[in-house]
């Protein structure tokens, strides 16, 4: 079984706020491109995670380590990670809009 390699998309949402999308596996083997993406973009970043098939604790670290400045949006998959590693606690995780967005 091979893993789906990360993919990164900086854009904007309609209020003009930074916008992350990730896609594929978030893993030790790549969380060095989700940090420097993300310390890339100033201020408040959304990050959508919609389309991350896993994320581990290399990952979750990334995203831990900008808790003050991000919010998520995850579906199904991966909000029970988010809720149980203390992430949900500390960030705003929003399910994806009916659009996909």
């Amino acid at each position: 079984m091979t893993s789906a390699p990360l993919t990164l998309a900086p854009g904007r949402t309609a209020d003009g706020t930074a916008l992350l999308t990730a896609t594929g596996e978030i893993d030790m083997s790549n969380s060095r491109r989700l940090a420097d993406a993300l310390d890339h973009l100033t201020g408040h970043v959304v990050v959508d995670l919609t389309g991350v098939e896993y994320l581990d604790s290399a990952g979750l670290n990334v995203l831990f380590a900008r808790a003050e400045r991000i919010e998520l949006i995850a579906d199904a998959l991966l909000r029970p990670l988010l809720t149980v590693s203390g992430l949900a606690d500390l960030v705003p995780v929003r399910r994806p809009a009916p659009d996909g967005r």
